[in-house]
């Protein structure tokens, strides 16, 4: 059976991504790129998504807190042809796909559910000691 988007990545996606992902962060933490922007910067590479035809690879990247991404993603961006040869020597692949880099926004979506969770209305919600078989006691059943 061939995967579809419909269907999610396959496997030689998911696996190609995360060998991009381990050799993305490793360049990035050894300092290799000597742009401004990026100096002292920490950046996480949380995921990498290649295509189906592995030409292109989207970088899903964020930084401490999401501080500087403004300045970030450009900066990544200027340097992805230089990232990409990087790649192409750590990863064994016929072709090194085209880096492209996106903010990861699902760290500031489960900081957002976290707060609505530990709000006061929900607190109590979570915490009432109201057991649900009281209820049909009260109701005569």
């Amino acid at each position: 059976m061939r995967h579809t988007p419909a269907n999610g990545p396959s496997q030689r996606q998911l696996r190609v991504g995360e060998e991009l992902r381990h050799a993305l962060a490793a360049i990035l933490l050894r300092g290799e790129l000597h742009d401004p922007d990026l100096a002292g910067v920490p950046i996480t590479v949380s995921e990498v998504r290649p295509s189906p035809d592995m030409k292109h690879a989207t970088v899903f990247v964020t930084t401490l807190n999401g501080d500087k991404m403004d300045i970030v993603l450009p900066a990544l961006r200027r340097a992805a042809p230089f990232l990409r040869g990087q790649v192409a020597k750590a990863v064994r692949l016929r072709h090194t796909p085209q880096l492209s880099f996106q903010a990861d926004t699902s760290f500031d979506y489960a900081q957002k559910i976290n707060t609505l969770l530990h709000q006061d209305v929900i607190a109590r919600d979570l915490t009432d000691d109201k057991d649900p078989d009281d209820a049909d006691d009260a109701n005569g059943a």
